[in-house]
């Protein structure tokens, strides 16, 4: 009996497609429907394309919300643009130089470093302390894990009016500090350049406790029982311990405490604006970077949307100098 041959069937276009010059046959397949050659179980229906599909909303939000505002302040710092829009002429680097020779700036960049230098160390510490205090379940700690973090919820805003009704001249702490006798006059906590500034950053700390608090609880549970269980047997004091077992054991999260709370002191405006009222204290003395930026570059009247750009810029490459150095501190304690 002959052997009958089945001749393959061609599919027309095929051989026109794997043979045509610099053409990917398994790169073509890819983009069609059906399962990816090669590919098994559900990554044989998986597509190179669909990743980026699902992240095409988020990557669009970053240009539209960040990358686009970020190269646009860029372009406006080099520009004598108005806030209200208009005609804006090129004007190179003045806006530059003006601000290398502007005292107010310098002095709101002073306020800025300073409420960075003061507030960053204090908040590395003082959050971790807290959450060694409430890391223990004894019976009803959780209740005062909820009232350390009930300030993070309360708006900046709400928070803000209650030191100034707490700080008044006229307010409960004066109040209470005259009737024990403590004071004759009122401390002038919202009139005084420094106390203000003071303040401001104590409003700071009082509200970002509990939230990085959240973080080294976290980082806590991460440390071995054991080893503070052999120090103890060792004789270690719990000072000892803290310093030699817990801080170590949460390096890595108090250099991301501190790296966003540096950044964070860096963009303070609404403590200074609530307690230091819309002019940033008595003649703007307590005026931070992003209230001098808001002063200069958003007046409707005599506001230069230009000179407040190039502010900004200093103001970004001063939170990137920080960052970067936080990084290099962190490289060099893992080394």
């Amino acid at each position: 009996m002959a052997t009958q041959i089945t001749k393959p069937v061609s599919v027309p276009g095929a051989e026109r497609t794997d043979s045509a010059p610099g053409a990917n046959p398994s790169r073509l397949r890819a983009l069609l429907p059906g399962p990816a050659p090669g590919a098994n179980g559900a990554a044989m229906y998986r597509r190179w394309w669909l990743p980026w599909l699902w992240t095409a909303p988020a990557i669009g939000c970053a240009v539209v919300f960040g990358v686009f505002p970020f190269l646009n302040t860029l372009l406006l710092s080099f520009t004598d643009a108005k806030p209200l829009g208009g005609a804006a002429g090129f004007v190179g680097l003045d806006n530059y130089t003006r601000m290398l020779d502007d005292s107010d700036f310098w002095l709101a960049t002073r306020n800025s470093i300073l409420y960075a230098l003061i507030v960053v160390p204090l908040m590395v510490l003082l959050p971790l302390m807290l959450a060694v205090l409430v890391e223990k379940n004894l019976p009803g700690i959780g209740f005062f894990r909820s009232a350390f973090y009930t300030p993070v919820l309360a708006s900046s805003v709400v928070v803000g009016l209650s030191w100034q009704w707490l700080l008044a001249d006229d307010g409960l702490v004066n109040t209470w500090l005259e009737k024990a006798h403590l004071i004759r006059d009122a401390i002038p906590f919202l009139s005084d350049p420094w106390l203000i500034l003071l303040s401001a950053m104590g409003l700071t700390l009082w509200k970002g406790l509990g939230w990085y608090m959240i973080f080294y609880l976290a980082a806590l549970g991460n440390v071995p029982k054991e080893l503070h269980e052999a120090a103890a047997m060792d004789g270690a004091g719990a000072i000892r311990r803290f310093w030699h077992i817990t801080m170590p054991g949460v390096r890595q999260a108090m250099m991301l405490v501190g790296t966003l709370t540096g950044i964070g002191s860096l963009r303070v405006f609404t403590e200074i604006y609530m307690l230091g009222s819309s002019t940033g204290g008595p003649g703007g003395a307590d005026r931070t970077l992003p209230f001098y930026i808001r002063d200069v570059g958003l007046d409707p009247i005599t506001g230069n949307a230009g000179y407040g750009s190039a502010v900004s810029v200093a103001l970004f490459l001063l939170t990137l100098g920080l960052t970067l150095l936080a990084q290099r501190l962190t490289k060099e304690d893992d080394a």
